[in-house]
């Protein structure tokens, strides 16, 4: 059998675990043994073929993986869910105080509280919401 299906039955192989496990290592290295099998098939050399390997797949680990990293840690454009809601302004519909009362917010009734005990606003108001807990608005 020729050198370059070696190197393709090992791209698939490297394949297997990258679907299994999600580590985009495996599929860069998987990237490496198509070049090599690229190499096979332009007539190099068994060491020329495992250089090409190797260069290929540390490269791809050593420019991929950072950039990656960088965009997984980075949060969402798009706030979602209750971080939508946070920072957003709402209207009074009964008195809120620290032990209660109900806003108005994104068009829907919330219980609410106020963030500091000895606050309290009446009906018609605007209030600004700092957080969500649970099924309640914290305002301010």
């Amino acid at each position: 059998m020729n050198a370059w299906v070696w190197w393709l039955i090992a791209a698939a192989g490297l394949g297997i675990p990258l679907v299994l496990t999600a580590m985009p290592e495996f599929g860069m290295m998987a990237v490496g043994a198509v070049a090599g099998a690229v190499g096979a098939g332009l007539g190099l050399g068994t060491v020329a073929q495992v250089l090409v390997f190797l260069v290929v797949s540390v490269a791809l680990i050593a420019v991929v993986r950072p950039i990656a990293a960088r965009h997984s840690s980075e949060r969402p454009q798009l706030a979602t869910g209750i971080d939508a809601l946070k920072g957003r302004q709402a209207v009074v519909l009964e008195r809120v105080d620290g032990s209660g009362g109900r806003i108005k917010l994104a068009g829907e009734v919330w219980s609410a509280r106020t963030l500091d005990d000895g606050q309290s606003f009446e009906p018609g108001q605007q209030v600004d919401v700092v957080e969500i807990d649970g099924a309640t608005a914290i305002v301010m």
